[in-house]
């Protein structure tokens, strides 16, 4: 099993990242400021004005760290990563299952399941935790609707099919999202998704969560030795990583959502931290950009049963093990994807 490794975000504007022997050095205005042996990590996040040494970028790519450039507001730019070393007869399945319909399908159908049940979970949870609000009826109404999208979904179907059904649990999710958020209301309220740019503030953490999930996703798909660019739900489209994007959304309800309800529901965030930009767009400051990280990588050290291994594994290790599974069921091992069912 994959070591969880830690992910470094840096977030200091002008910092500068160096090989330093076997570590990162961290320096802003010429001082050092961290030092991080590079067996210890699993990636390098940097936001907004940092830069990498080459040196660096070297044992980077050796030591299968991959760096990734995303704007202070958590946009994604870029991604620096050494030589690619997946197993060719598992990629070439993985594309000819790409172009066949029913092979996309398949797995899309099992990844739309999981995702539409987890979701289903955080409103069944909310029901159980507060059985007297007065949103609870709507709640429940939206995980009845939830229930029968699953049953619909219990046969194959087209691709296109698993596709609506897919689009139809995620508005009826959304529809009741403001909800879940019990406090602070004035400054954190949920309308619609909107996401480039995210026009309000749980926009703008959702987003920024998400960004944080995609890469650990990518990094995971590409250790197992799978393309993320080449999905089975999501379709091909250049610099889009449409495989790391269908495996997330098993993840997002349970691992990015409850993250973004509970730092506001807990006033972890405040709305001060928040400040619209000219276009429009709302952006985090920087303190509170560290405090989602942090809860980010808390989050990511709790234990959790996974329901198919029947193991304890920490939640951030679940990529590894999805894209795991995953590309044991393209070369045969499993007669079927295996998705992760949150309980």
């Amino acid at each position: 099993m994959r070591q969880l490794l830690n992910t470094l975000f840096i977030t200091t504007q002008g910092a500068y990242l160096s090989r330093d022997g076997e570590a990162v050095l961290v320096r802003v205005e010429h001082e050092n400021k961290l030092r991080v042996p590079i067996h210890t990590l699993g990636g390098i996040v940097c936001f907004g004005q940092v830069s990498c040494s080459p040196p660096l970028m070297e044992l980077c790519g050796d030591r299968k760290v991959a760096i990734s450039f995303l704007s202070e507001q958590g946009r994604f730019y870029a991604r620096v990563q050494g030589p690619v070393s997946g197993n060719v007869l598992l990629r070439r399945e993985q594309y000819r299952r790409a172009d066949s319909q029913s092979g996309s399908s398949e797995i899309a159908r099992s990844i739309v399941v999981a995702k539409i049940a987890n979701c289903r979970a955080v409103l069944l949870r909310v029901v159980r935790d507060r059985p007297t609000e007065p949103e609870v009826a709507v709640l429940e109404a939206a995980s009845k609707r939830m229930a029968w999208l699953l049953n619909e979904l219990r046969e194959p179907a087209p691709l296109e099919v698993v596709r609506g059904r897919e689009g139809d649990a995620a508005r009826t999710y959304f529809e009741v999202f403001d909800h879940l958020v019990t406090a602070q209301k004035e400054d954190f309220f949920f309308r619609e998704r909107s996401r480039r740019p995210p026009l309000d503030n749980v926009n703008a953490l959702l987003s920024f969560v998400y960004t944080l999930l995609a890469h650990d996703v990518t990094a995971a798909l590409e250790t197992v030795g799978l393309d993320p660019a080449v999905g089975y739900l999501h379709r091909d489209r250049p610099g889009r990583p449409s495989l790391a994007l269908d495996l997330m959304e098993e993840f997002r309800p349970i691992l990015a959502d409850r993250i973004v309800l509970s730092l506001v529901n807990r006033q972890q965030v405040r709305g001060k931290g928040f400040r619209k930009t000219e276009s429009g767009a709302v952006a985090m400051d920087d303190a509170t950009r560290k405090e989602v990280l942090v809860a980010y990588q808390k989050r990511k050290q709790e234990e959790i049963l996974h329901p198919f291994l029947n193991e304890k594994l920490a939640v951030g290790l679940l990529p590894h093990v999805q894209a795991m599974l995953l590309a044991r069921h393209l070369r045969g091992d499993l007669d079927g994807y295996p998705p992760f069912f949150w309980k």
